[in-house]
């Protein structure tokens, strides 16, 4: 799926985190969602690698990177954690500043890595989120029913473990496959890889403790960045078929936490760099290629 890139199983701090990394010029990272692997990218990237250094990897917790232990508090999976590992890892692999986009979970530890590293991000991309903490705060009967997931993964562990090794295949497809694109957008291959990497039960236990965290530690760092935007211009694409488009300002909330906000929704639904991936690409060139972009590294 990443024909010309480089697969890595790098080392930083206490955890090992796998991934791909391939193309020329200025860097970018590339940051999944739940219940996803860095593969989500497989659509986008080659055309990105066209214009830029590309490194997806996956976050803590999921795909092929470590599960380390979880604490009381869920800090282990703050996204401010997860912010942490892929800052070493952009070091690691020789990378000073660097644009980054992320979609759904990965969209919020971009978010995190940008607010905590700022002199790092050069452009921040989000694809079909707000911001969490306001996500939450604004929660309707609506959004409740079309992310149940985020209230049923919050509950004290062991419960929701429990039920969803109790056939992780037909969790994730009843999860994935809910919205407005069913499973169209997932290929073989990458469905191969996310079923494969879903059915270990530390990623499902480490996946739960991510919403733990959203719950509570992530929303703490929210409140304390309160009155402190985002020096870095952010760019924001929700699909028009999701729950974001029905349920939120996306733009307004964003511009309670960045300076320079623009993005549009865009015809899809919530897996848009699968199911619509030449438009991610297009805009994300777009917006990364702007004149401050050149020359980072």
């Amino acid at each position: 799926m990443f024909d010309g890139f480089t697969q890595f199983q790098t080392q930083v701090g206490d955890v090992v985190l796998r991934g791909v990394a391939g193309g020329s010029g200025p860097a970018v990272l590339l940051l999944h969602g739940y219940p996803q692997t860095h593969v989500m990218w497989h659509k986008v990237a080659p055309v990105l690698a066209r214009r830029f250094t590309v490194v997806a990897a996956d976050l803590r917790g999921y795909g092929k990177s470590s599960k380390p232990p979880s604490v009381a508090d869920h800090s282990t999976y703050s996204k401010r954690s997860m912010a942490n590992d892929m800052v070493s890892l952009m070091d690691r692999l020789g990378h000073g500043r660097f644009c980054v986009a992320g979609h759904d979970r990965g969209g919020r530890v971009a978010h995190r890595l940008a607010a905590d590293h700022g002199d790092r991000v050069e452009r921040l991309a989000v694809l079909d989120i707000a911001p969490t903490r306001e996500m939450y705060a604004n929660t309707s009967d609506g959004f409740a029913r079309a992310y149940w997931h985020w209230y049923f993964l919050i509950q004290p562990a062991p419960f929701p473990e429990r039920m969803i090794l109790a056939d992780t295949d037909a969790y994730w497809r009843k999860k994935c496959g809910s919205g407005s694109a069913g499973m169209a957008p997932f290929t073989q291959a990458a469905l191969d890889d996310y079923l494969s990497c879903f059915g270990d039960p530390e990623t499902v236990r480490a996946s739960c403790e991510d919403y733990r965290a959203a719950a509570t530690i992530d929303i703490d760092h929210d409140n304390a960045d309160d009155g402190r935007k985002l020096e870095c211009p952010l760019l924001a694409l929700w699909g028009t078929n999701g729950v974001i488009e029905q349920h939120f300002d996306c733009l307004a909330l964003w511009r309670r936490r960045a300076k320079d906000v623009r993005g549009q929704a865009i015809p899809g639904g919530h897996y848009l760099a699968e199911e619509c991936p030449d438009m991610v690409a297009d805009h994300l060139i777009s917006f990364m290629s702007e004149e401050s972009v050149h020359g980072a590294t």
